[in-house]
């Protein structure tokens, strides 16, 4: 039998990557991040007990974090920043040399992050999960909504940055 420290070990390890994800999704610096990322931590060692197996341990994980991240943020919701972490030399590499295409989906994905960053808390929360692959059903679960209505909330969203962002190509 696996005692809760091995546990919470094992539960840690597995789901390290996500946890840091949605820290550094969540957090306007490194540094708060390594904060909200102990946070998190703290906070799946007190609820582990409690975990009763009703969902996967991942998207559990995945609700503590979203969760603690948003409580870390406190008053400052409205100023929190969702980063969409693309590595330009990710994005360069896609293309045989630096031509103007580069360029343009350099200045595609600032004005997409810029426009994510004026969301309402709850919709940089589905879009931050939707740009972690995660399924609706994954993203009902953590968030705690339906998962139609999940659906409706990112279409809108969607709906609303296609209009936001009408112009830039972006159709």
């Amino acid at each position: 039998m696996i005692n809760k420290e091995e546990y919470f070990k094992q539960v840690v390890e597995q789901n390290k990557g996500r946890i840091l994800r949605i820290c550094k999704t969540y957090a306007p610096s490194v540094e708060d991040a390594a904060d909200m990322y102990q946070e998190v931590l703290v906070n799946v060692w007190k609820s582990l007990d409690k975990f009763k197996g009703d969902s996967e341990i991942g998207t559990w994980i995945y609700r503590i974090a979203v969760n603690t991240s948003l409580t870390f943020a406190g008053k400052q919701y409205k100023r929190m920043k969702l980063n969409v972490d693309v590595d330009t030399s990710t994005v360069k590499s896609l293309l045989d040399d630096e031509s103007s295409e580069a360029l343009i989906m350099e200045m595609q994905l600032q004005e997409l992050q810029l426009h994510l960053n004026q969301l309402a808390v709850i919709d940089k929360a589905l879009m931050g999960l939707v740009l972690e692959g995660l399924s609706t059903k994954e993203i009902s679960d953590i968030i705690g909504i339906t998962e139609p209505n999940v659906r409706v909330k990112i279409h809108r969203i969607k709906d609303d940055l296609r209009i936001s962002m009408k112009g830039g190509g972006y159709e």
